[in-house]
């Protein structure tokens, strides 16, 4: 019998779309279009509902489900994604890597699209084909929730490192069974929210948007990213859902996109619910498409709402077969009609946790830990032994470690231990691996950070999710403080970890203050006081406002959620087996007052202070320090005037003028002098690595396109840039006057001198 066009393999993608959509009904088409959760089962959506995708599925649904699509009149096959964000989030003993805010600080994109990639081999080998990351959103208002799944606050550095692991994921192409579909997200200006709330209403203009927050999804689109999710929130009164001037104007128009466009979770519902656009789902569901949809994530009322929507001529079926086509295509391209792609135990076996992705995981680990502070106490001598006190709640909390997405963060049902226990290294088994022969490692908790209770409103939301519970810090236990000192004061060095918990990250868990809870600030007073020095490591999502006593610590470390291997990469620095390096994808706040936070705000022209307390921050992004000195000299711009076609090159020569090895991030920052629109203090527009040995000199080429160095202007807002550019550079905080400066450091600004 000769097989029906759309599945011959032989025959050109497109053609095989054109004859599948000719052969379904609309139910199929609109099904097709659906992607619902596999947690509430799976029969009724495949056999019924004629879904296109699930999410959240156990590995025995995976199975169930392709028995079940066998059974359908065209057997499409199913597109399975899930949240796989840092590691395959939710696999029992799969690789987890630091967050991405964590891998952000290596300021590496080779090292995020290796991790990119191992990820989607360990997930490809469990059945899954799409996983809805890069978190492409710019974090300035540290309050939000969603922080740590961010490559931090600056729009350079984020689509260096949101492309890299766009190529990680997809690998050479979707063909690869191995290469997993990448989600460009949350499209566009999600992370703007009013007083740091999550999904809450967007303040921004298009010139801030063109400015800041398209930039990086517009890399991600020329990247070729597989598929985009939109964000919950709306911009100007208009929810990104139906935003037809973003998703057909600039996304698909301006760009050229032609990927797949998804929904966040019910974003059609909200239309109806929340945001009270439409009084029901067929015009919901006609508004969603008509702007550009394609794919509706957990909106089952959709189904039957599309079909309405054109029984009332209120959505042409040409609409629908343009998005059932676009979802088509990348399942042919994933070559699902051949291969489904299922489950692999004999390929689970051989790539998870493969040894390869542990080393990796390490070397990105190491890199992504930042050292803030150190008053010469670091690195600990690993030739004497030492008696160390390690106190503080996150010190030995090996799930906690791991941050949101992974484990038991309360996403997967079936994880309800989180991974396994020996995988994971914490700060406590790090020391004790790393401390010299003879040392003595002990460890008292010292404090609690909070409990949780439920949500006083009601258990769930008016869509049946789940409310998160609400968190209530705990009081300090003046037992547990007791401990804590005595054993630091019977003790050469302490070790002190504090942080937050995963109840206080992630979707919905936004926080009102960015002070560390519970008993943790009594703890570091009292251990402070004792008078021995203390080792600070902030453990944690993101950055949190400090104590008063912070000040008095010898050394100060972040380790934003580090994954598996996070306690030994941490002991590794503390005791000098490996150099410090990280640097700050996000600024550090002084107090939660100052929200938002981020390195190259315009001064305001009454000062760059409130009355009472200073905005400056305590870090700021771009700074880490290392165990060495590097210093920077012969300054020199071989292309002193440009054209907009053209791209500045700028020189330095960087020598290592410690003793102890370097890998210095070299970082090039622009800044009008003369604009033409107000913009920003400074730019972050170049950036690369240089390892040098103590001694050691070399000389560090980067380049900027001039293109790269454009304003958006409020009256077509679109970008523009001069025919030419006069740049100079400096690495003094005194700039001269031309009409462009070229900095080598982040903090220099005309009120903060380094």
């Amino acid at each position: 019998m000769t097989a029906l066009p759309y599945l011959d393999a032989t025959l050109p993608i497109a053609a095989r779309v054109a004859d599948l959509v000719g052969r379904m009904t609309l139910p199929e088409k609109v099904g097709q279009m659906l992607q619902l959760n596999g947690k509430d089962g799976i029969e009724e959506p495949i056999l019924e509902m004629h879904v296109g995708s699930l999410l959240h599925m156990s590995p025995e649904n995976m199975l169930a489900a392709r028995e079940v699509t066998e059974r359908t009149r065209l057997q499409i096959p199913l597109i399975i994604g899930e949240d796989c964000i840092h590691g395959h989030s939710f696999w029992e003993g799969a690789t987890i890597y630091p967050t991405q805010l964590g891998l952000a600080a290596s300021f590496d994109p080779e090292i995020l699209e290796r991790v990119g990639r191992a990820t989607a081999v360990e997930v490809a080998a469990t059945g899954i084909h799409w996983t809805f990351s890069p978190v492409i959103c710019i974090a300035r208002d540290l309050r939000w929730g969603r922080v740590s799944e961010t490559f931090g606050e600056d729009p350079h550095l984020l689509g260096a490192l949101s492309t890299a692991m766009i190529r990680g994921y997809q690998g050479e192409g979707l063909s690869d069974p191995t290469a997993i579909l990448a989600t460009a997200k949350h499209f566009a200006g999600y992370s703007e929210t009013q007083g740091g709330r999550d999904a809450s209403e967007a303040d921004i203009s298009r010139r801030k948007l063109r400015s800041w927050y398209l930039p990086p999804f517009e890399e991600a689109a020329r990247a070729g990213s597989g598929t985009f999710m939109l964000g919950y929130q709306a911009i100007d009164g208009t929810p990104i859902t139906i935003n037809k001037w973003l998703l057909n104007d600039v996304l698909r128009g301006e760009w050229g996109y032609q990927g797949m466009l998804v929904t966040d979770w019910d974003n059609v519902g909200n239309l109806v619910r929340e945001q009270r656009l439409f009084p029901d789902y067929a015009q919901a569901a006609a508004a969603a498409v008509n702007a550009g949809n394609d794919m509706i994530m957990t909106t089952p009322a959709f189904f039957q709402g599309a079909q309405d929507a054109v029984a009332q001529g209120l959505l042409d079926e040409a609409r629908i077969d343009e998005a059932v086509s676009r979802i088509l295509t990348l399942k042919f391209a994933l070559g699902l009609f051949e291969d489904p792609r299922l489950p692999s135990v004999e390929r689970q076996r051989e790539v998870i946790a493969h040894p390869d992705h542990t080393a990796l995981n390490l070397e990105a680990t190491r890199r992504s830990i930042v050292l803030l502070e150190n008053d010469g106490l670091l690195p600990l001598s690993s030739d004497a032994p030492l008696k160390i006190a390690v106190v503080g709640p996150n010190a030995d909390d090996a799930q906690n470690q791991l941050g949101d997405w992974a484990g038991k963060s309360g996403q997967a049902d079936w994880l309800p231990d989180g991974h396994p226990r020996e995988q994971i290294t914490t700060v406590l088994d790090g020391l004790r691996a790393q401390a010299p022969a003879g040392s003595v490692v002990e460890y008292a908790k010292g404090a609690e950070i909070i409990t949780t209770g439920p949500d006083p409103i009601g258990e769930f939301f008016p869509d049946g999710q789940p409310r998160p519970h609400i968190a209530m810090p705990v009081e300090t236990d003046q037992a547990m403080i007791a401990e804590a000192v005595a054993l630091a004061e019977a003790s050469d060095v302490v070790v002190a970890v504090l942080g937050d918990r995963i109840e206080l990250v992630g979707e919905g868990r936004s926080t009102a203050t960015l002070e560390l809870l519970g008993g943790q600030r009594d703890l570091l007073d009292a251990v402070i006081a004792t008078g021995k020095p203390v080792v600070l490591v902030v453990l944690a999502s993101k950055p949190h406002v400090l104590p008063a006593s912070a000040e008095k610590a010898a050394a100060v470390i972040w380790a934003a959620n580090p994954g598996m291997v996070g306690g030994q990469a941490l002991a590794e620095i503390v005791f000098g087996a490996i150099e410090p390096s990280g640097r700050m994808p996000i600024s550090w706040p002084r107090h939660v007052g100052q929200q938002p936070t981020f390195y190259n705000q315009i001064d305001a022209q009454h000062g760059y202070r409130y009355a009472d307390l200073t905005q400056e921050p305590q870090w700021v992004f771009g700074e880490g320090l290392t165990y060495t000195s590097v210093s920077y000299a012969d300054l020199a711009v071989s292309t002193p005037e440009v054209t907009a076609a053209d791209t500045v090159a700028a020189t330095v020569t960087v020598t290592n003028t410690g003793d102890r090895p370097a890998l210095e991030t070299v970082q090039a920052y622009v800044r009008d002098v003369n604009t033409s629109a107000t913009w920003a203090d400074r730019e972050l527009k170049a950036f690369q690595h240089v390892a040098l040995q103590p001694g050691e000199s070399a000389t560090v080429t980067v380049e900027v396109p001039a293109s790269a160095c454009t304003i958006v202007t409020s009256d077509e807002s679109r970008p523009t840039s001069a025919a030419s550019w006069s740049p100079a550079i400096s690495s003094s905080w005194l700039a001269p006057r031309p009409a462009a400066t070229i900095f080598w450091s982040p903090r220099l600004s005309s009120r903060s001198k380094p």
